[in-house]
């Protein structure tokens, strides 16, 4: 597994929280992004990296504006 630069891994914590606010499991947002469920385990345990299209998708399964959302997150670096 690569090592990811310290500021991507700023983002985990928000993509966990999105699914945790929306109230989704793992398993809920895998099935509304027609992912395994996996897939979503390996993006938040920072096993894979998510690519702007894959983070616009994530926010819009969890009801989250990912415009503002990635506004949140630029602001807090």
């Amino acid at each position: 597994m690569a090592r990811r630069h310290a500021t991507y891994k700023k983002i985990l914590p928000l993509l966990r929280k999105m699914r945790e606010d929306s109230g989704l499991s793992q398993r809920a947002l895998s099935r509304k992004l027609r992912k395994p469920q996996g897939w979503v385990f390996r993006t938040e345990t920072d096993r894979r990296r998510i690519d702007v299209l894959e983070f616009v998708a994530w926010a819009v399964a969890c009801g989250v504006d990912p415009v503002k959302a990635l506004k949140r997150f630029a602001e807090s670096l």
